[in-house]
């Protein structure tokens, strides 16, 4: 699983570097997907692929794959105007969990590109420690306070800082497990 990790994150940055982001539809299912798809095509024959199983992690189970189509629908009709509101929808993309893997490092770029899209801003993930957004997401579904409270000191309006966008990037699939950094003087 690592190897898949080292080359997502490749994507990753490809996902910026070539424009590909610019494409993006932003707040949208589809655009969900597009991310994912350009993450892990190559790597997951599920790659942009909304799931058909039922999902779990740590005891909690996310939206229930019969239901999935009609949960994306009511979750990408969800306002984005302001950062509340945001924060809302990111967690309720959270809940559906659309995707077999890869669901969090994908649901942090559609993140960023909401609040770019909306408020000018992006989070600047590498001063977001990652025990606490870990327990913030995990309480998110009864609350989402917590984590509001972690990401928005973290605000930043330097949208188009390549340095503070890739450590970002990295920060994101640290969540995950990945510990490796790319050096991308290699290829």
């Amino acid at each position: 699983m690592r190897s898949i990790d080292g080359q997502s994150l490749k994507k990753a940055y490809c996902l910026f570097e070539t424009g590909y982001i610019d494409t993006i539809e932003i707040g949208t299912t589809k655009g969900l997907q597009q991310i994912h798809q350009y993450l892990f095509v190559g790597l997951y024959d599920f790659a942009g692929k909304i799931r058909t199983k039922n999902i779990s992690k740590g005891g909690f189970r996310f939206a229930t794959a019969l239901y999935l189509t009609e949960v994306l629908r009511v979750v990408e009709q969800m306002p984005e105007n302001n950062f509340e509101a945001i924060v809302a929808k990111y967690v309720e993309m959270n809940i559906a969990h659309p995707f077999l893997e890869g669901n969090g490092r994908t649901m942090r770029i559609w993140l960023d590109l909401m609040f770019k899209k909306n408020l000018g801003k992006v989070v600047n993930w590498q001063f977001v420690d990652k025990t606490l957004y870990l327990q913030a997401m995990e309480r998110s579904p009864i609350n989402d306070l917590e984590l509001r409270t972690l990401l928005l000191p973290h605000l930043t309006d330097d949208v188009n800082n390549r340095d503070l966008i890739f450590k970002g990037i990295e920060q994101s699939y640290y969540y995950e497990g990945y510990e490796n950094r790319i050096d991308e003087t290699t290829e």
